[in-house]
């Protein structure tokens, strides 16, 4: 079932593609700082993409947001969707599409992601996002490292005047070699691909569990680099390429090896993939959207307990 919505997902994409030309991007950096956003806030090539989470106390776009950012919450608007049963994974490539359309976003648009930055999990929403628009043939995205927080604490203005997106056709263009997929993971081993466990060491180590996972474990030859080790939470911001090379190493993977990247539901494993993929720069690494959940829920498939 997994190939053949993979295929109709690339289908989708084929017709969506069209003949767009990509944008002009405005930076090649996967990260930004607030000084770099705050200097392109009047082009109107840029698009800030507020994803912070709604709380207890609201919404934390109307208490005070990036002047002119449109607001797209992570868990609210749309950016994962339930697919054959499994929670959490890219939504129908023509959905996604046109709920990107709606934020105002075409093809000739720079995007800049801005999560709260308060922790690694937090800033998984961006990495995610920021996935998502790879995926979806984007390449003009970026994040601002440390988020809202990073913003804040530079003293930049910030608003409360909601901003009403026009929408605007985004045309995708599905780039499968970044989405791994179960049986890309079941051959890994066969294949010499290094799969990249993204969760934190109680989980990996099979003594707890994620709830939407059905059992314990890892998958078989996984080596573990938990996605908190990827983000500074002290100084909210992502770390650098060469600590990410000191993780990979202590982990026994070479830095240019073929890699998956997995976790619960593909949150935790986005940080990981970003990390590798776009700060280390190993364009060998893809994401396994469905992870353990989808992984586990076949009895058949072997789960490990790594000692």
């Amino acid at each position: 079932m997994r190939s053949f919505v993979l295929f109709a997902v690339a289908a989708a994409a084929f017709v969506f593609a069209g003949s767009a030309a990509q944008a002009e991007r405005l930076t090649e950096q996967p990260l930004v700082d607030a000084n770099w956003v705050d200097e392109n806030l009047d082009n109107p090539s840029l698009v800030v993409v507020d994803i912070r989470s709604l709380t207890k106390q609201g919404s934390p776009y109307a208490a005070g947001h990036i002047p002119g950012s449109v607001y797209a919450p992570y868990g609210k608007f749309g950016w994962r969707a339930k697919v054959d049963n499994v929670v959490a994974m890219l939504p129908p490539v023509d959905v996604i599409a046109d709920r990107i359309g709606a934020l105002g976003i075409d093809n000739d648009k720079q995007v800049v992601v801005v999560p709260a930055g308060q922790n690694s999990s937090d800033f998984g929403a961006a990495t995610r996002v920021y996935w998502t628009f790879k995926v979806l043939g984007h390449d003009a995205v970026t994040i601002l490292n440390g988020g809202q927080r990073a913003w804040n604490a530079a003293g930049k203005d910030v608003s409360t005047d909601a901003v009403t997106p026009t929408k605007v056709a985004f045309n995708a263009n599905f780039r499968p070699e970044l989405v791994a997929t179960t049986e890309d993971v079941a051959k890994a081993k066969e294949n010499g691909v290094a799969l990249i466990d993204a969760r934190p060491v109680a989980q990996f180590e099979g003594k707890s569990k994620s709830g939407v996972v059905a059992r314990n474990g890892a998958i078989p030859g996984a080596k573990n680099i938990s996605q908190s080790k990827f983000y500074d939470a002290k100084e909210g911001a992502f770390v650098a390429s060469d600590a990410i090379e000191q993780l990979v190493g202590d982990a026994g993977v070479d830095a240019d090896a073929k890699e998956i990247t997995y976790c619960n539901t593909g949150h935790w494993a986005s940080v990981a993939w970003f990390g590798l993929s776009e700060v280390m720069g190993n364009k060998n690494t893809a994401m396994y959207d469905g992870s353990l959940t989808e992984w586990a829920a076949d009895p058949s498939r072997e789960m490990v307990i790594p000692k």
